[in-house]
């Protein structure tokens, strides 16, 4: 990691929260002086940037708060960057935004472009590259490598490296049992871009979704009330990354995601204008630290505000 001259360097004597730590070691700053330090990307903990005012610090932790000079901040509405260090950048998407091209020379902006201006202005030499994707109209986390080599690497041992991928989904119908898992083999037709499940082992790739129904709406639902739809808020973790692959399984199920214009009803009886499937927890071993590391994004507000 770089340190510029500026910057100032703290080593953590004793565990405590962030704030407290910034609080206590910045001269008196006032809490909502932090908050702005947090806020504008000027605080990393060890290699990589921390926003989180409680993040719990432990012994010997090295906090570095950045003067702030030659810093530059991604400002999207769609993307939001939740980590960062010298090898990866792990962001928060909103639907709605490819995470990268799907025709060579598309000008259609993505998180891919997005990221790209973004490292160029640190270093013109600099570039990223994409690990794993998430369907354009899925929100969530996604992580980027900044070297082709660790692309490579993660690609690789993607299964031995995740630790926990967490999604949540806003489903049409009554899954029973309300725990239990799925297993089918899809397989793709890339003419068509949809994705065939099959119970039986048919030549296809397996793919395992554990799931657990969380919530389910009151019927009729208090927000589409003359629909006569029952909603179900379900956390899935995946054991399999295939294509499309909570969105075949719910519907195999016969309880598609919301506002699925593919595998499910599209917005034909969707109290909410988008795919309701979120990428919530992404866990993994850090590829060069060999640490673990978690990041989580809130479920949509839209999401809960379907099941009151």
């Amino acid at each position: 990691m770089k340190i510029r001259k500026a910057d100032t360097v703290l080593k953590v004597t004793e565990p405590m929260a962030l704030m407290d730590f910034l609080i206590a070691k910045m001269g008196g700053m006032a809490r909502s002086s932090v908050k702005q330090l947090l806020g504008q990307r000027r605080v990393k903990v060890g290699a990589g940037i921390q926003t989180r005012h409680d993040f719990a610090l432990k012994q010997g932790d090295i906090v570095t708060v950045s003067s702030g000079r030659g810093n530059s901040q991604l400002t999207h509405p769609k993307l939001k960057i939740v980590y960062e260090d010298d090898d990866l950048i792990v962001v928060n998407k909103q639907p709605g935004l490819l995470t990268v091209a799907t025709a060579p020379g598309s000008k259609e902006t993505t998180v891919m472009s997005i990221l790209r201006a973004y490292v160029k202005k640190q270093n013109a030499r600099a570039n990223i590259y994409v690990v794993h994707r998430l369907d354009r109209e899925t929100s969530g986390l996604l992580v980027f490598a900044r070297s082709e080599e660790l692309q490579h690497y993660m690609r690789e041992y993607w299964r031995q490296l995740v630790t926990d991928r967490t999604y949540i989904a806003l489903a049409e119908g009554v899954l029973e049992p309300r725990e239990g898992k799925i297993t089918t083999w899809l397989t793709e037709d890339k003419r068509n871009a949809v994705v065939y499940s099959s119970p039986v082992d048919d030549g296809g790739d397996i793919a395992i979704t554990n799931y657990k129904v969380l919530k389910t709406s009151q019927q009729p639902s208090a927000v589409s009330p003359l629909s006569g739809a029952v909603y179900q808020l379900v956390e899935l973790h995946l054991e399999t990354g295939r294509t499309n692959q909570i969105r075949v399984h719910l519907a195999s199920k016969g309880c598609p995601v919301v506002g699925d214009r593919k595998y499910g009803h599209g917005n034909e009886s969707s109290p909410i204008d988008r795919l309701c499937l979120h990428a919530k927890v992404l866990e993994f071993i850090h590829p060069v630290t060999e640490k673990k590391v978690r990041f989580e994004s809130p479920v949509p507000k839209e999401f809960n505000r379907v099941l009151l």
